[in-house]
């Protein structure tokens, strides 16, 4: 595993604010060896400030939450990103879902699990991001898990960013488990070019043969979580295209953010029917609930229909959730300027935030990471911030490298100016 890999490409956890009072594991760990085991790796935990706690939160999602024991807060830690997980719209969706459906599918997909609503979705989301069809999972993860295992073959060689993410990851390393001939390499982070970039990896496994024995993938996220910085789509379709590759986006954090009309980081770049697949969420920007997707040709979406193990062994994507998700694909190509308002908001806060003292890395997107390098200092400023009413959440190694903790401001297209001033004054008394 690459140094890279290692850090933290776990999920996006968030680091420990606060000591949690000690349960009474310690009473049971005297006889099971695993009980001794989990204690120490606990009490590591502990000791090393990486302990996750959760916050609760006694409402809706929106601009403001309530968070038990601090009462109402700003929230500029989550992914809703268009403002869409309270919309009237959205949830009277889910709302006649279950009363005209039910509680859920009770099936997977291929038993008695496909309901009309998944295929009213799933042509919703290919018409959308310019593809000839879709296929929905439980959540992107299961999604990312379901494509390489599913499509990759023996000899093909799958390269991967070094920053791309947990689940793209633990998907490489199940395709090569399950199918052994599979390869893998890693490129450098955001590098197409010089030592270390996709171009020399390519280059590599043409000189290597691989290109003639089997399939190349290249995959990246189009937005990284944690940097918030973008994948240049244009150029690694170019690169792919030259080296006869096929081109992997998990644009996660991307649709409903980037792009003219929020369809991705794919319509930033002009290459609207251009990715060969797509992965993404349907719980962040569209909607908020959960849920994942794979968009992609007609033949691989049959492929993942028939072989795909996480829709097999699993139960279909709530209807609820379905609709709900739809409706908010309909709202967004309705009231594009929601777009427009986010990238707005995004923009003003990062002026602020940077006028207020602070180092906060530069991206067209809504996730402005304010660099403070030590971790403690990091989740140390998070609670002072929720003790201020404004909910942000410190990262740091493992999630992020050593050296490199940050606060992770998230910025919605729900939050006004008044809310990120308020953000940047709670920033000026850390």
């Amino acid at each position: 595993m690459s140094r890279a890999e290692g850090f933290a490409r776990y999920g996006g956890s968030v680091m420990s604010q606060t000591a949690p009072a000690r349960s009474s594991t310690a009473a049971h760990a005297r006889g099971h060896p695993f009980d001794v085991r989990a204690e120490r790796i606990l009490s590591e935990l502990h000791q090393n400030g990486q302990y996750k706690h959760l916050r609760t939160i006694e409402g809706p999602m929106d601009a403001v939450v309530r968070v038990r024991g601090f009462g109402d807060c700003l929230c500029f830690c989550s992914n809703n990103y268009l403002g869409l997980a309270n919309h009237p719209e959205v949830v009277e969706a889910g709302v006649r879902g279950l009363k005209d459906f039910g509680g859920g599918t009770a099936s997977v997909r291929f038993i008695c699990g496909t309901f009309s609503s998944h295929e009213t979705l799933e042509r919703t989301i290919a018409e959308f991001f310019g593809f000839e069809s879709s296929y929905t999972f439980v959540s992107c993860w299961n999604a990312n898990e379901a494509v390489f295992p599913t499509l990759c073959e023996n000899g093909d060689l799958i390269l991967s960013d070094e920053l791309n993410h947990a689940s793209i990851i633990d998907s490489i390393r199940l395709a090569g488990t399950i199918k052994k001939g599979v390869a893998r390499g890693v490129y450098k982070h955001n590098t197409l070019e010089g030592p270390g970039g996709l171009r020399e990896k390519l280059t590599q496994a043409k000189g290597a043969g691989l290109a003639d024995n089997g399939q190349i993938w290249v995959v990246t996220d189009g937005v990284f979580s944690m940097e918030g910085d973008i994948a240049d789509l244009r150029a690694m379709r170019a690169l792919c295209d030259e080296f006869n590759a096929i081109l992997v986006v998990d644009d996660s954090h991307g649709h409903g953010v980037m792009g003219q009309t929020g369809r991705g980081t794919h319509e930033h770049w002009g290459q609207l029917g251009k990715i060969d697949v797509l992965t993404g969420t349907l719980g962040k920007a569209l909607g908020g609930a959960a849920g994942g997707f794979v968009a992609a040709s007609a033949r691989a979406i049959d492929l993942l229909v028939q072989r795909g193990r996480p829709t097999l062994f699993s139960n279909a994507l709530p209807v609820t959730v379905a609709l709900s998700a739809e409706t908010a694909i309909r709202i967004l190509k309705r009231e594009p300027q929601r777009v427009q308002r986010l990238r707005d908001n995004s923009a003003y806060a990062r002026e602020k935030i940077r006028g207020a003292g602070f180092t906060v890395v530069e991206s067209p997107t809504a996730i402005c990471p304010i660099i403070v390098h030590d971790t403690a200092k990091a989740i140390a400023m998070s609670k002072r911030l929720l003790e201020l009413g404004v909910f942000v959440i410190g990262f740091g190694y493992p999630v992020v490298p050593e050296g490199h903790a940050r606060l992770r401001v998230q910025i919605s297209a729900a939050h006004t100016r008044e809310h990120i001033d308020r953000l940047v004054d709670a920033l000026r008394k850390l």
